[in-house]
């Protein structure tokens, strides 16, 4: 009997072991840990300060608009298996034609109309909303701030805001999550964190996690006008395909995902025949449903036709109510005439050619030469995040994004932050051709989409 007990007992944890396999081969990514000095209550706050002033910027689709309630009941099924904090999700669609989607600290996603229509079936979209979401769990944007925030800051201030007053600091610094703000452009690396652990929320939801990585490979493959701006704020990490598939490998298997539904199919018939707003639409100010977004001042605003420029060194096509300042062979600035401000630029685009000592220096060595270069004039300027690879009309190209002062002064009368993007190629004769696009921070988000437009269409000579 005694034999036959413990045979017994064998056999069940075999059977236990057995019905465990799955569990034991499930290998889950756990949200990573960073420097950060906002509590989770600030990061909340943060985000809920920022996404009062969306309404403002962005034209945003009623809470009662049938749309944004499927959005919002896809959202909170994969918030819901979400891991760590559990922050007060919110879901919001933006009414413009763009692909891309964003995501505020501590909870508020927004994804942009043509998003969905650009979508082939519901897990695409549960894909995009994933990765967002996952960017929260993250904190990928009060991370970001917190380097920026030590980077500027004195040890000995730094300390005191170490685990309180992170968010009240961050103002007096004249930092923000707002629309288009640095902290909001994620890294590649962070892209690869959020499609990781976007890919376990997929599968927990039901989605084929591989849906995610198809959709952001399509959208890349296609290109077009309405991709650019997703890939600014979204960098490719690069085999995406290949590591989101590694991740599913380590998950049990399932004979089945969701893949699309009747509420689905019911709003992409919707969507299908809505004209959304533009990115260049919205900066100009113009109103559709919920709200708009644009430059305080008329002649500020780019207008919606371009024109072109031949200059010895380049050609580039520029909004037709802005200036040329400066004559074919020199450096010249493209600004709007109020943009040029006590004989600097505050708002425009500054076009040189810069010759480094060493001709053979390569494009990332002759890049931060510049930028020592621009910085002796310019002490205050700071780089933020680092610099990347960018194509600028087929060649290689350098970006770097950077902080300064702007000639304007903000509502208390002390100078306004500028933000500068710096971008680089080089020539044949081994030089430089840079641009320096040039804003206010506040305005930045309303004037990169035309910056990134006017980029598009450089050519160097």
């Amino acid at each position: 009997m005694r034999t036959r007990s413990r045979a017994v007992r064998s056999v069940a944890i075999l059977l236990t072991l057995c019905l465990a396999a799955p569990q034991l081969l499930e290998a889950r990514v756990t949200p990573t840990h960073g420097f950060d000095l906002f509590s989770a209550q600030e990061e909340i706050q943060a985000g809920q300060q920022a996404a009062t002033q969306v309404p403002k910027q962005l034209p945003l689709l009623s809470d009662s608009n049938p749309i944004t309630q499927y959005v919002q009941h896809l959202g909170q099924q994969l918030a819901a298996h979400a891991p760590g904090e559990k922050w007060p999700y919110s879901f919001h669609v933006v009414n413009q034609k763009e692909i891309n989607a964003f995501a505020l600290p501590g909870g508020p996603v927004y994804v942009n109309l043509g998003t969905i229509q650009a979508t082939d079936n519901e897990a695409e979209l549960a894909g995009v909303m994933a990765h967002e979401i996952s960017h929260v769990v993250q904190r990928h944007g009060t991370r970001a701030a917190s380097k920026q925030m030590a980077a500027q800051l004195p040890l000995a201030i730094l300390g005191g805001v170490l685990g309180r007053g992170a968010l009240s600091q961050m103002a007096q610094l004249g930092l923000s999550f707002g629309v288009g703000s640095y902290f909001l452009k994620n890294s590649r690396q962070s892209e690869k964190e959020a499609d990781l652990l976007g890919a376990d929320i997929m599968y927990d939801a039901g989605f084929n996690p591989q849906a995610m990585a198809q959709f952001f490979e399509k959208i890349q493959s296609q290109g077009g006008s309405r991709a650019p701006q997703f890939f600014s704020d979204h960098p490719s990490p690069g085999n995406r395909m290949e590591y989101v598939m590694e991740e599913v490998d380590t998950l049990p298997r399932k004979q089945q995902y969701r893949s699309d539904s009747d509420e689905f199919r019911q709003i992409k018939q919707e969507v299908a025949g809505m004209k959304p707003l533009s990115a260049q639409q919205i900066a100009a100010g113009q109103k559709q449903g919920g709200g708009a977004a644009g430059l305080p001042g008329a002649d500020v605003t780019p207008a919606g036709n371009m024109r072109s420029l031949n200059h010895d060194d380049f050609q580039i096509s520029y909004p037709e109510n802005w200036q040329v300042f400066g004559d074919q062979t020199s450096a010249v600035t493209i600004a709007p005439e109020s943009g040029v401000s006590q004989n600097a630029v505050a708002y425009g685009v500054m076009i040189s050619v810069y010759q480094p000592e060493d001709p053979k220096a390569s494009l990332d060595q002759a890049t931060h030469s510049l930028l020592s270069s621009l910085r002796q004039s310019n002490p205050d300027l700071r780089q933020i995040g680092n610099d990347e690879s960018i194509r600028v009309n087929g060649a290689l190209g350098r970006s770097v994004d950077l902080i300064g002062t702007s000639p304007l002064q903000d509502q208390s009368g002390r100078p306004a932050q500028e933000r500068d993007w710096l971008v680089t190629t080089k020539r044949a004769d081994g030089s430089l051709l840079y641009l320096v696009f040039i804003s206010p921070d506040k305005d930045f988000g309303s004037l990169r989409p035309t910056f990134e437009q006017m980029l598009r269409t450089l050519k160097v000579r």
